[in-house]
């Protein structure tokens, strides 16, 4: 295809798009020419990308329709779609589709803390990992409980402190070494106090104040953990894609589950900040918290799980991306 030729035959169409998009008020005539032109610039971005693609006129042309489209029905209503978009497709889209590996990770967090729990709770060797029997009666007697004490300052660290270790799975999960080390070494301390708090015979204690917060709060790390792991993946096996399309793919997917686990530790650290060291019957804390999870899971298979049937992949259309590679 020869591309110079063929943006010179279109070059005025095209003139007249930016144009019409560009404009403040337009007469009937020039709506109508607008909608037009719409239609046939994206019948042309169809034949480049179908032919020998060029990324600088597809990306040139895409941003083009954007405008165009965006003029068309009006900037207020596709934020405000693009905004419910967001929410009810694309994020638990993505969401949806690391499922496997979020699991996979929850499962082998698990493993290592209870490996761990045991080792603490029944050999002396596993006690003394964690101090002199002075710090160890008082960790378990007073500063297990004192932590958690309530109030929106204590919200705020500890969701500024989980953020950061999920940020830390998501920011360097394409090395696939990061993840894995910040999931085994969470599992090891809580492994740990779990298993501490056991052999002092308060295991029904730690239950009690971890449980309201970190069923979410745990879920979302173990998310995070996964969803870096996924794209490590992508590099190692990108499949019948290009590995650098599988790697853009992923990463702008890896954005949005980033974007929900905002809102999940957010949640997650209300519920420790006031709800774990408060004065509530200790049954009413845990179904706070499994209420908490089971509204978390219910979005992601409900709506993920319909948003991927319908073709949603938690990855920009290609208007949005500009330019896709081209892959057999």
């Amino acid at each position: 295809m020869d591309f110079e030729a063929f943006t010179t035959s279109h070059r005025d169409e095209w003139e007249r798009l930016k144009v019409l998009s560009k404009r403040r008020s337009l007469t009937g005539e020039e709506a109508d020419e607008l909608v037009l032109l719409y239609q046939i610039v994206s019948s042309h971005l169809s034949v480049v990308r179908s032919t020998a693609p060029d990324p600088t006129l597809i990306s040139d042309l895409s941003l083009m329709l954007s405008t165009a489209r965006t003029r068309i029905t009006g900037s207020r209503d596709t934020n405000w779609r693009g905004v419910v978009t967001l929410f009810t497709e694309s994020m638990p889209a993505a969401l949806y589709r690391s499922r496997w590996w979020t699991h996979g990770v929850t499962a082998g967090f698990f493993i290592i803390a209870a490996v761990m729990a045991v080792w603490v709770a029944t050999t002396p060797e596993g006690l003394e990992r964690l101090g002199s029997v002075q710090e160890r009666d008082a960790y378990v007697n007073q500063a297990f409980a004192e932590y958690y004490e309530p109030g929106g300052e204590f919200a705020a660290m500890v969701w500024t402190n989980n953020a950061w270790i999920a940020v830390q799975c998501v920011a360097f999960g394409v090395t696939g070494i990061w993840p894995i080390f910040v999931m085994a070494s969470n599992a090891v301390n809580v492994g740990m106090i779990a298993g501490l708090m056991a052999a002092y015979g308060e295991l029904g204690l730690f239950l009690q104040l971890i449980s309201p917060h970190g069923l979410l709060e745990l879920t979302s790390i173990f998310v995070a953990g996964g969803a870096g792991l996924k794209l490590f993946w992508a590099l190692v096996n990108p499949g019948r894609r290009p590995r650098s399309v599988a790697l853009a793919q992923e990463g702008r997917s890896l954005m949005l589950v980033a974007g929900a686990l905002v809102f999940a530790l957010g949640l997650s650290g209300i519920i420790e900040g006031f709800v774990t060291g408060s004065t509530m019957l200790w049954w009413v804390k845990i179904v706070i918290g499994a209420i908490a999870l089971a509204a978390f899971w219910t979005y992601v298979y409900t709506l993920g799980r319909a948003a991927v049937r319908r073709g949603a992949t938690g990855d920009l259309s290609e208007e949005e991306a500009g330019y896709y590679q081209q892959y057999a």
